[in-house]
């Protein structure tokens, strides 16, 4: 069972290291063809950012293991929003913008609401299973998603172009070439040896993707959120942790059904219950100790409310 924790380890390195190529690279192709940075945010460095997610779902929902595929959204946004943002939290409170109150975190509850409705049979296909009908909800709202963001920035004063070191194209697309090649192989490796250490210990494939594949997976947000948090960007730390929860759901899990229709495990409500209280925690805690900021104590609160909740459900297998 080690080396199927060290191919584990190295399948989600490979994850984080094909993102990083990919957006790093694809970037500097598109500012040598004078994209604009806002939509390079919107495309291309949106999708790195959530292409480990996004490789490991399709891989699962290909071969089945739906699971897998549900555990590692769902518990990513729980370990976005519980762990990151207390991290984050802890090190510097967070002070964000008034629409991030009143409409990214709303947005991010609606983004949950609505999983539970198509899981639970109260739209489209039938109960347990989130269908291509489905999906297509999902995607329309995560376009629907794209566009309030593109309203929201397109009249944000442009900056100045920033100068782009020469990079040759040949250069530029072996490493976008490598960036996918890591994410392919990385993604199968993460699934695979998931499936054997959930069968070695004997517990279910629920408790390993939602604790240890959706925490590697979220990896990036984690670093992206710290490092805004050391640097008191605050609008960074919390935005990126809300949009990745809504980009997730909206968009990870509708392209997953798409490629397949999921089954989908009513164990899991437990979880999206506590991402619907997390969630609404969140919104009340911009307005106690401080208008519009995550207190210490409050990022504390959330913090150990996922380390108890993760103890809980790992005892509860054993």
């Amino acid at each position: 069972m080690i080396l199927q924790f060290l191919l584990l380890i190295a399948g989600l390195l490979l994850l984080i290291k094909g993102a990083d190529w990919l957006v790093e690279n694809s970037s500097a192709f598109a500012r040598k063809k004078n994209v604009s940075d806002l939509a390079i945010g919107l495309t291309i460095v949106a999708f790195g950012t959530s292409a480990p997610e996004l490789v490991v779902n399709v891989v699962a929902a290909h071969q089945g293991h739906e699971d897998i595929v549900f555990g590692n959204v769902i518990g990513s946004n729980n370990f976005n929003l519980f762990f990151i943002l207390g991290v984050a939290g802890l090190i510097s409170p967070l002070l964000v913008q008034q629409t991030t109150v009143w409409k990214e975190i709303p947005i991010s509850l609606l983004a949950a609401v609505v999983l539970y409705f198509l899981v639970n049979n109260f739209f489209l296909d039938a109960e347990g299973i989130l269908g291509r009908g489905d999906a297509v909800i999902l995607i329309l709202f995560f376009l629907a998603f794209l566009f309030y963001v593109y309203t929201q920035l397109k009249d944000v004063p442009s900056t100045s172009p920033v100068a782009v070191k020469e990079i040759s194209n040949t250069r530029i697309f072996g490493f976008i070439a490598l960036g996918l090649a890591g994410l392919i192989i990385g993604g199968r490796l993460v699934v695979e040896n998931a499936m054997d250490i959930a069968s070695s210990l004997g517990v279910s494939e629920k408790i390993i993707g939602i604790t240890i594949v959706a925490a590697g997976t979220s990896l990036p947000e984690l670093a992206t959120s710290v490092i805004a948090a050391f640097k008191r960007n605050n609008d960074i730390a919390v935005g990126n942790i809300v949009g990745s929860n809504i980009f997730n759901i909206f968009f990870i899990l509708g392209l997953s059904a798409l490629v397949k229709p999921i089954g989908y495990d009513i164990v899991f409500n437990t979880d999206l219950y506590l991402l619907f209280g997390g969630t609404i925690l969140l919104f009340l805690f911009m307005f106690l100790g401080g208008k519009r900021k995550l207190e210490r104590w409050e990022a504390g609160v959330l913090l150990l409310l996922y380390l108890a909740y993760t103890t809980y459900l790992v005892l509860n297998e054993l």
